[in-house]
């Protein structure tokens, strides 16, 4: 950011002149692309061999493996003997977001110097640095995914390309782009010209957000460890071997984010899925004939839960109501009422609708049949986060300001 603030003037300048812009782009598009790959290839590589010692097969059908599995995080599916599987193992996108966000913060570092300065921007000067950088790190990226898109099709398994377009440029645009401007020092300018309850709205989405996802994941992570024993029961059902074992926990492990975010729906009251015909809710829990997978030993036993379960759906109002106060706390800005109101409030419902585009990409097709209906009722799942969030942020809001009010009285008494 301090390129922003003063330019080189001394015969040294040329030698600190920013990277090419279209080169710094362009070449972290494709590396955040490329650093996950690398990874899952080695690893359908070591399951292939782990699997039967290399007996059958070639080393290349273990790549083959590890690219439909990138593909299948950016929403591409995949085929398993015929049967259509467009569940996205969120886990695996979690580990490209973070690639995509952390190299677009070194590609907003480096192409800080690029473009006018601070004093400049203020005068009104058009800058297009951090717009061209989205482009050309997009473009960096959709070569990389058409062509292990191409290279990965078979007979067998048809990836689409559109859709792993589209997940890559929503990826570019909610994670690149944000994170290049943060590098390059843009978003501070912007931001400082926001009205402070904007600013403020924007702290509590992210810690009502946050805080929803981690009690999810917690709520999830105590059902798994209650049916254990039921997960235990399905592994030796399957006969596998040692590596086999670890090779399926590892393929489960990547829908841990799925199986959070369905845990989030249930929390919240509309429940989810799990194929077509079935609901699990706090109220009622009606199941079908279940596949063997480990992870599926959390779902809660078929019928009417006990009474004191339906009174879960009052923690998503009170947790956002505590994230709100702690992140406006935190934060220390002094706020009026309606700065506060319009914080927490749309904060809260911003995060609300934010947690059900997870909702809406969590779920998918998992086999034919029944089993192509398999996720959280997204609809409901909006209209209770946006209510619940929206409430509890507004509240946790008004009430930082009451607080601070009133430590501002006890101090001048």
């Amino acid at each position: 950011m301090t390129s922003l603030l003063v330019r080189p003037t001394s015969p040294d300048a040329a030698s600190t002149r920013p990277r090419p812009l279209v080169l710094v782009a362009t070449l972290g598009g494709l590396v955040a692309a490329l650093g996950p790959l690398v990874v899952l290839l080695a690893v359908g590589v070591v399951g292939w061999f782990v699997s039967d010692a290399g007996a059958h097969g070639e080393p290349s059908d273990g790549m083959r493996v590890g690219a439909l599995a990138w593909l299948a995080a950016h929403g591409s599916g995949f085929s398993v003997m015929g049967a259509r599987v467009d569940l996205v193992p969120l886990g695996l996108t979690a580990l490209s977001a973070w690639s995509v966000w952390r190299v677009a913060h070194r590609v907003g570092d480096e192409v800080s110097g690029h473009g006018p300065d601070a004093h400049r921007l203020s005068d009104g000067e058009r800058d297009l640095t951090v717009p061209t950088s989205v482009v050309l790190f997009f473009a960096g990226y959709a070569v990389v995914a058409v062509v292990v898109a191409a290279l990965a099709s078979g007979s067998d398994t048809t990836p689409s390309v559109p859709r792993v377009l589209a997940w890559s440029l929503g990826m570019t645009l909610a994670l690149a782009a944000p994170a290049i401007a943060i590098g390059s020092g843009r978003a501070a300018i912007w931001t400082a010209m926001l009205p402070r309850g904007v600013r403020a709205a924007a702290v509590v989405t992210m810690s009502v957000l946050t805080a929803l996802a981690v009690v999810s994941a917690g709520i999830f992570l105590v059902a798994l460890g209650a049916g254990s024993g039921d997960a235990a029961t399905m592994f030796s059902r399957l006969h596998t071997s040692p590596s086999e074992a670890g090779l399926y926990a590892l393929v489960n492990a990547a829908y841990l984010p799925n199986a959070s975010v369905f845990a989030g729906s249930w929390l919240l009251g509309p429940g989810f899925a799990i194929g077509g015909g079935t609901m699990v809710s706090p109220t009622v829990v009606v199941l079908g004939p279940l596949p063997l997978v480990p992870i599926l030993a959390a779902l809660p036993a078929a019928g009417t839960p006990a009474g004191w379960v339906s009174s879960l759906v009052f923690l998503p109002p009170l947790l956002a109501a505590f994230a709100a106060f702690r992140a406006l706390r935190r934060r220390g800005t002094a706020l009026r009422w309606d700065e506060a109101a319009l914080a927490g409030c749309g904060g809260g419902i911003l995060a609300g609708a934010l947690f059900a585009l997870l909702a809406s990409v969590a779920g998918g097709a998992v086999g034919p049949g029944r089993m192509r209906h398999v996720g959280p009722f997204v609809p409901e799942v909006l209209v209770h986060a946006v209510a619940a969030c929206g409430i509890g942020g507004l509240v946790g809001a008004l009430v930082w300001v009451w607080w601070q009010r009133r430590g501002a009285l006890d101090s001048e008494e």
